[in-house]
């Protein structure tokens, strides 16, 4: 309960101060050009409001909705999710979003995703300048990486050392790096001193991301760090420095591999409807292999550590102003990543795997991380601006697109073509977060 409250908290947190980030750019833009905002609110407010204030001599009301799925900001003169037609039956005004020149208008609907990237630059920046960037180069992962059964067919060994894919550096173990490996054609490996390349098939991110276990992962040693002094392992005499050799005849040459040959002895047992399992471990003491028999407890766990590789971390420090372009840097890495991935939310699996708040909220860390917190945030607002600049009906996206359709033409749609686009945007977006809160409760109930 407290890891469901404190991840929640984050969530409204970083939501709240990204709406209202986005809103305020419409704002700024509409008041620049002293157009009305007849209402400035985080979250909805359909039938009533939380919380609301109007201050003396102002045109805008500000208040805080109940209904947490964003925020918006009316604007007198224009058909948004207020659905205010009546007021668009009255003569224009000088005040109104109608009446002003299109780019002005233009200005007013990007101002939001305008504020939310410059936001992600902005955190981007300052978490750089307050915590730097440190990381385990590739470089320096001596003992290589473990692959798959898929990354193995491909041409793919234990141990290689990830160097480049088409002839751009590897640096470092993330997203990245398994976006760089899928999309490219030749990967090059440092193997045994030597480097080798790798002729890369077709691939889908979506497939290889889900495979289980993963396609490539760092490779982790087969040696014993530490034993629970009840755990399985404890209780059958394995001690600190053992070297696993095989699991019910199954050769081991990492932990990853014992790992791997645990899970599969979970799955049989759960199919079998048992709470724990058994099976035969061969080891290593001082070279003298032996063999005894694991039972694991009630959650399958052994009850032991293995000893991680101790690798060097590299550190890269910025002054405040060396900072804001390794932010720029960073924000836009991210932006073409997400970009590059939304040709998977298309597809059928893509589709299964859009989340709605419980996949959001999950993200953020169990325990409140600043740092994790901010990246998460600048993240956020990376996606804000992106999803909102598309061009559906209903988004800023749409309402741009219909405006450069009015500076190309010379003409504007009508006002009845725009508020059955908007309807129509409005439909889509609601069928969208169904669809994704619906996949949210059909992963924890399956």
């Amino acid at each position: 309960m407290e890891t469901f409250l404190i991840r929640a908290l984050q969530l409204i947190l970083s939501l709240s101060l990204l709406v209202i980030i986005h809103e305020g750019g419409h704002f700024f833009f509409a008041r620049l050009f002293k157009i009305r905002v007849e209402k400035f609110y985080i979250f909805f407010d359909p039938w009533f409001s939380l919380f609301k204030y109007k201050p003396k001599n102002s045109d805008t009301e500000y208040g805080v909705g109940w209904l947490p799925l964003g925020g918006y900001c009316k604007i007198s003169g224009m058909i948004d999710e207020s659905m205010d037609t009546e007021q668009m039956k009255l003569p224009p005004q000088d005040w109104e979003f109608r009446s002003k020149p299109a780019w002005q208008r233009l200005l007013v609907m990007i101002g939001g995703v305008l504020m939310n990237f410059l936001l992600a630059l902005f955190i981007y920046s300052m978490i750089l300048y307050k915590w730097g960037d440190s990381y385990i180069a590739l470089k320096d992962m001596s003992y290589g990486m473990k692959f798959n059964e898929t990354a193995q067919k491909i041409g793919f060994q234990d141990g290689d050392i990830l160097k480049s894919a088409d002839g751009e550096p590897l640096e470092r173990f993330n997203m990245d790096m398994l976006r760089s490996m899928v999309e490219a054609k030749e990967v090059t490996v440092i193997r045994n001193g030597e480097e080798k390349t790798i002729l890369m098939p077709e691939l889908s991110l979506l497939d290889v991301a889900k495979e289980d276990p993963i396609f490539v992962a760092t490779f982790c040693p087969n040696v014993i760090d530490s034993v629970l002094p009840e755990g399985a392992f404890a209780k059958a005499g394995i001690q600190k420095g053992d070297s696993l050799l095989a699991v019910n005849g199954t050769s081991l040459n990492s932990w990853n591999s014992f790992m791997e040959e645990l899970g599969k002895i979970r799955t049989q047992a759960e199919l079998k409807e048992q709470t724990s399992a058994s099976f035969n471990l061969v080891y290593s003491r001082a070279g003298v292999r032996d063999t005894v028999e694991i039972t694991t407890n009630d959650k399958f766990v052994v009850g032991a550590i293995a000893a991680m590789p101790s690798y060097p971390v590299t550190t890269l420090s910025y002054g405040f102003f060396e900072s804001f372009p390794a932010g720029v840097t960073l924000g836009v890495n991210t932006l073409k990543g997400y970009v590059n991935d939304m040709k998977y939310v298309f597809t059928k699996e893509g589709a299964k795997s859009v989340g709605g708040f419980a996949a959001i909220g999950s993200i953020f860390p169990k325990v409140w991380d600043w740092q994790r917190f901010w990246e998460m945030t600048a993240f956020l607002s990376i996606i804000l601006a992106f999803m909102n600049i598309l061009p559906i009906p209903a988004l800023d996206g749409g309402h741009v697109l219909f405006l450069l359709y009015e500076i190309v033409a010379r003409r504007k749609p009508s006002d009845k073509f725009l508020e059955y686009a908007q309807m129509v945007g409005m439909f889509l977006l609601f069928a969208l977060l169904i669809l994704a809160n619906f996949n949210d409760v059909l992963r924890f109930l399956f």
